[in-house]
């Protein structure tokens, strides 16, 4: 993200991220993955497209200052995605519980036909693989990544080389955690 990020500066370029935590998934919705993208997009314009203005100024009018629908947002979206190139990344999809991810894929994918310079960048296990495809209309491709016992070996001796309480590591403690952990590695 921060190559991405820095590599887009100064350019006509909008970036957004979104990470989903499975701590928070019931604060996780469309709508507020949706906005939060559109906030990191609008904040990054010098000037704020005048219908998303207004919409905001409208908003503030409105009985209790109600926040954008999904259906608002979606055409924000639209709306600056289709003036420049675009790279929205979500990491961890499939932390996102089922009925709200239907949701976000919908919404990208009514985003996407209408903005062809825009690039999405997923991240997610394995098992969503096919709703990914069939949400976002073939307009997918997939890469698989998994790591290697030595890329988890490698992974584990950096970190305890970071260790900031050596004296609690011993050798039979440092050879076991060697072991054990990457043979007993899930997809993760």
């Amino acid at each position: 993200m921060d190559r991405l990020c820095d590599e887009s500066r100064g350019q006509s370029t909008a970036v957004g991220c979104f990470y989903f935590d499975f701590g928070a998934r019931k604060e996780q919705s469309a709508v507020s993955v949706l906005g939060s993208l559109l906030r990191q997009m609008v904040t990054g314009m010098e000037n704020m497209p005048e219908g998303i203005s207004r919409f905001f100024h409208d908003q503030k009018k409105a009985i209790g200052g109600r926040g954008p629908q999904l259906v608002d947002i979606v055409k924000m979206l639209q709306a600056i995605t289709s003036l420049r190139s675009t790279f929205m990344c979500i990491d961890a999809l499939d932390e996102c519980r089922g009925v709200q991810r239907v949701g976000l894929l919908d919404s990208l994918k009514e985003i996407l036909e209408r903005s062809p310079r825009m690039r999405i960048f997923l991240t997610g296990r394995l098992h969503i693989r096919a709703e990914v495809e069939k949400g976002l209309a073939q307009r997918v491709r997939s890469v698989s990544i998994s790591p290697t016992k030595g890329d988890i070996i490698r992974y584990l001796r950096a970190r305890l080389n970071k260790d900031e309480t050596p004296e609690a590591m011993n050798e039979t403690l440092e050879a076991e955690i060697l072991y054990k952990i990457p043979e007993n590695i899930s997809e993760m």
